[in-house]
Protein backbone atom coordinates (compact mmCIF):
# COMPACT_ATOMS: atom_id res chain seq x y z
CA UNK A 1 0.00 0.00 0.00
CA UNK A 2 1.22 3.13 -0.37
CA UNK A 3 0.30 4.38 2.93
CA UNK A 4 0.47 2.77 6.27
CA UNK A 5 -1.92 3.42 9.18
CA UNK A 6 0.80 4.77 12.24
CA UNK A 7 -1.03 3.83 15.26
CA UNK A 8 0.45 6.54 17.50
CA UNK A 9 -0.99 8.98 15.37
CA UNK A 10 -5.63 9.61 13.97
CA UNK A 11 -3.26 10.17 10.34
CA UNK A 12 -1.14 8.08 8.24
CA UNK A 13 2.43 8.38 7.61
CA UNK A 14 3.78 7.21 3.82
CA UNK A 15 4.91 3.50 3.26
CA UNK A 16 7.32 2.52 0.71
CA UNK A 17 5.20 2.34 -2.75
CA UNK A 18 4.54 6.05 -2.07
CA UNK A 19 8.44 7.00 -0.79
CA UNK A 20 9.31 5.00 -4.45
CA UNK A 21 6.53 6.75 -6.44
CA UNK A 22 7.90 9.77 -5.25
CA UNK A 23 11.60 8.86 -6.18
CA UNK A 24 10.13 7.73 -10.05
CA UNK A 25 8.32 11.64 -10.36
CA UNK A 26 11.65 12.78 -9.25
CA UNK A 27 14.08 11.36 -12.04
CA UNK A 28 11.40 12.77 -14.30
CA UNK A 29 12.91 15.75 -14.09
CA UNK A 30 15.93 15.77 -16.47
CA UNK A 31 17.92 18.14 -14.23
CA UNK A 32 18.25 15.81 -11.37
CA UNK A 33 20.58 12.84 -13.04
CA UNK A 34 22.49 16.05 -15.41
CA UNK A 35 22.97 17.90 -12.04
CA UNK A 36 24.59 15.31 -9.48
CA UNK A 37 28.22 15.59 -10.05
CA UNK A 38 28.24 19.09 -10.35
CA UNK A 39 26.74 19.51 -6.97
CA UNK A 40 29.08 17.24 -5.61
CA UNK A 41 32.03 19.20 -6.65
CA UNK A 42 29.87 22.59 -5.51
CA UNK A 43 29.69 20.69 -1.99
CA UNK A 44 32.86 20.31 -2.07
CA UNK A 45 34.06 23.28 -3.19
CA UNK A 46 32.50 25.03 -1.07
CA UNK A 47 31.37 23.67 1.75
CA UNK A 48 28.00 24.21 2.10
CA UNK A 49 24.46 22.43 1.49
CA UNK A 50 23.51 22.33 -1.90
CA UNK A 51 20.07 21.87 -3.36
CA UNK A 52 18.55 21.53 -6.77
CA UNK A 53 14.96 22.74 -7.91
CA UNK A 54 12.42 23.82 -10.78
CA UNK A 55 9.36 25.27 -11.47
CA UNK A 56 6.09 23.04 -10.56
CA UNK A 57 2.53 24.53 -11.03
CA UNK A 58 4.45 28.08 -10.61
CA UNK A 59 5.55 26.84 -7.21
CA UNK A 60 9.38 26.36 -6.58
CA UNK A 61 10.14 22.46 -5.89
CA UNK A 62 13.25 21.11 -4.28
CA UNK A 63 14.02 18.19 -6.22
CA UNK A 64 17.98 17.40 -4.58
CA UNK A 65 19.84 18.08 -1.77
CA UNK A 66 23.92 17.78 -1.24
CA UNK A 67 24.07 17.90 2.69
CA UNK A 68 27.30 20.56 3.06
CA UNK A 69 29.96 20.30 6.58
CA UNK A 70 28.59 22.48 8.44
CA UNK A 71 27.56 21.74 12.15
CA UNK A 72 24.14 22.87 11.09
CA UNK A 73 22.69 22.18 7.93
CA UNK A 74 20.40 24.35 6.42
CA UNK A 75 19.70 22.59 2.99
CA UNK A 76 15.79 22.59 2.33
CA UNK A 77 14.60 18.78 1.56
CA UNK A 78 13.59 17.29 -1.37
CA UNK A 79 9.35 18.27 -1.79
CA UNK A 80 10.44 21.49 -0.23
CA UNK A 81 7.93 23.92 -1.49
CA UNK A 82 9.01 27.82 -1.46
CA UNK A 83 7.32 30.75 -2.04
CA UNK A 84 8.19 32.54 -4.93
CA UNK A 85 8.54 35.79 -3.68
CA UNK A 86 10.62 34.74 -0.23
CA UNK A 87 13.71 33.23 -1.91
CA UNK A 88 16.22 33.14 -3.88
CA UNK A 89 14.88 30.02 -6.15
CA UNK A 90 11.82 32.23 -6.88
CA UNK A 91 13.42 35.40 -7.88
CA UNK A 92 15.31 33.61 -10.14
CA UNK A 93 12.45 31.56 -11.88
CA UNK A 94 10.77 35.14 -11.91
CA UNK A 95 13.92 36.50 -13.18
CA UNK A 96 14.44 33.55 -16.59
CA UNK A 97 11.13 31.36 -16.23
CA UNK A 98 7.80 31.46 -18.04
CA UNK A 99 6.69 34.66 -19.29
CA UNK A 100 3.42 36.19 -17.18
CA UNK A 101 5.01 34.38 -14.05
CA UNK A 102 6.09 37.65 -12.66
CA UNK A 103 2.22 39.08 -13.43
CA UNK A 104 0.70 35.82 -11.39
CA UNK A 105 3.05 36.08 -8.45
CA UNK A 106 2.30 39.99 -7.98
CA UNK A 107 -1.38 39.12 -8.33
CA UNK A 108 -1.67 37.00 -5.56
CA UNK A 109 -1.25 37.51 -1.29
CA UNK A 110 2.42 37.65 -0.28
CA UNK A 111 3.27 36.64 3.20
CA UNK A 112 5.84 38.52 4.98
CA UNK A 113 7.57 36.08 7.03
CA UNK A 114 10.23 38.13 8.20
CA UNK A 115 10.91 41.84 8.26
CA UNK A 116 13.34 41.21 5.42
CA UNK A 117 10.81 39.82 2.92
CA UNK A 118 9.84 41.30 -0.09
CA UNK A 119 6.41 41.33 0.06
CA UNK A 120 5.78 44.83 -1.81
CA UNK A 121 5.37 44.90 -5.69
CA UNK A 122 7.78 48.02 -5.85
CA UNK A 123 10.34 45.99 -3.97
CA UNK A 124 9.97 42.37 -6.09
CA UNK A 125 10.19 44.28 -9.10
CA UNK A 126 13.92 45.99 -8.35
CA UNK A 127 15.35 42.62 -6.89
CA UNK A 128 13.63 40.24 -9.88
CA UNK A 129 14.97 43.22 -12.87
CA UNK A 130 18.48 43.08 -10.45
CA UNK A 131 18.72 39.26 -10.89
CA UNK A 132 18.04 39.62 -14.60
CA UNK A 133 20.95 41.83 -14.88
CA UNK A 134 23.27 39.91 -13.05
CA UNK A 135 22.34 36.18 -13.14
CA UNK A 136 22.21 35.05 -10.00
CA UNK A 137 19.95 35.82 -6.83
CA UNK A 138 19.85 35.81 -2.74
CA UNK A 139 17.52 35.95 0.03
CA UNK A 140 19.26 36.97 2.86
CA UNK A 141 16.77 36.87 6.03
CA UNK A 142 13.92 36.44 3.53
CA UNK A 143 12.59 33.18 4.55
CA UNK A 144 14.22 32.73 7.56
CA UNK A 145 16.12 35.02 9.86
CA UNK A 146 19.79 33.87 9.69
CA UNK A 147 19.71 31.82 6.29
CA UNK A 148 20.30 32.91 3.07
CA UNK A 149 21.03 31.10 -0.61
CA UNK A 150 22.81 31.83 -3.37
CA UNK A 151 20.63 30.50 -6.85
CA UNK A 152 21.87 30.71 -10.12
CA UNK A 153 19.63 29.70 -12.80
CA UNK A 154 19.87 26.07 -15.54
CA UNK A 155 18.75 26.21 -18.68
CA UNK A 156 17.76 23.86 -21.42
CA UNK A 157 18.75 23.14 -25.39
CA UNK A 158 16.57 25.48 -26.43
CA UNK A 159 17.73 28.33 -23.52
CA UNK A 160 14.72 28.56 -21.23
CA UNK A 161 14.34 28.02 -17.35
CA UNK A 162 14.95 24.56 -16.55
CA UNK A 163 15.29 25.12 -13.00
CA UNK A 164 18.34 26.41 -10.48
CA UNK A 165 21.36 25.24 -8.19
CA UNK A 166 22.17 27.04 -4.68
CA UNK A 167 24.31 26.82 -2.04
CA UNK A 168 22.54 27.61 1.59
CA UNK A 169 23.86 28.21 4.80
CA UNK A 170 23.79 30.88 7.72
CA UNK A 171 24.18 34.77 6.66
CA UNK A 172 27.72 34.35 8.53
CA UNK A 173 28.67 31.95 5.79
CA UNK A 174 26.73 33.20 3.13
CA UNK A 175 26.22 36.89 3.52
CA UNK A 176 23.92 39.22 1.36
CA UNK A 177 26.48 39.73 -1.14
CA UNK A 178 28.30 36.51 -1.50
CA UNK A 179 32.01 36.70 -2.32
CA UNK A 180 32.78 36.78 -5.97
CA UNK A 181 34.64 32.91 -4.80
CA UNK A 182 30.91 31.94 -4.19
CA UNK A 183 29.34 33.79 -6.92
CA UNK A 184 32.06 32.32 -9.16
CA UNK A 185 30.89 28.57 -8.16
CA UNK A 186 27.15 28.59 -8.14
CA UNK A 187 27.57 30.26 -11.49
CA UNK A 188 29.61 27.90 -13.32
CA UNK A 189 27.39 24.87 -11.76
CA UNK A 190 24.38 26.23 -13.57
CA UNK A 191 25.95 26.94 -16.39
CA UNK A 192 27.87 23.31 -16.62
CA UNK A 193 24.47 21.21 -15.65
CA UNK A 194 22.68 23.73 -18.75
CA UNK A 195 25.54 22.68 -20.94
CA UNK A 196 24.71 18.94 -20.49
CA UNK A 197 21.38 19.77 -21.05
CA UNK A 198 22.13 21.27 -24.43
CA UNK A 199 22.41 24.89 -23.65
CA UNK A 200 24.17 26.30 -26.33
CA UNK A 201 25.30 30.35 -24.16
CA UNK A 202 28.35 31.58 -23.32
Amino acid sequence: VALVPDPAYPSYEAGVKLFTLGERLRERFGIVPAARDEMTRLRDQTGQAVTLGTLVDDQIVILELFHGRAIVDFGTRPGTILELHASAYGKVALAFGPEGLLDRCLAKPRRAWTPHTLSSRPALERAVAEVRKRGWATAANEAIVGVNGLVAPIFDHRGDYAGAIAIAGSVQQIPAIPSPAQIAAVTTAAANISRKLGWRGR
